[in-house]
């Protein structure tokens, strides 16, 4: 008989741990703006489950995986992009509108 064996798994499957605080690996998101005024981004009404931003905050290219409120940790890569862009995004235009609807 031979085993099924698998090499990569998806990252929405639960791997061994503590119970839902499975890890997740996202590698080399792109970070568009930091702040310090939360009142630059946040929409009419707060965000979704999860208010209002009052302090400090950064703005990244992508999602982030797990609940509204919880930490992330952000550090060095340890597989650095192969491809690297010179100049720093332009950022044009950051919808404030309510995503609730109307």
């Amino acid at each position: 008989f031979y085993a099924l064996v698998i090499p990569h798994l998806s990252c929405s499957i639960p791997r061994a741990g503590q119970m839902g605080y499975h890890q997740r690996i996202e590698f080399n998101k792109r970070i568009l703006k930091i702040g310090k005024n939360g009142k630059e981004v946040t929409v009419k009404g707060g965000f979704i489950r999860y208010g209002e931003v009052n302090g400090p905050y950064i703005l990244i290219s992508g999602s982030i995986p797990g609940t509204e409120k919880r930490q992330i940790r952000l550090r060095v890569p340890a597989r650095p992009p192969t491809e690297v862009p010179e100049a720093a995004p332009q950022l044009t235009y950051i919808s404030l509108e309510s995503p609730q609807g109307k």
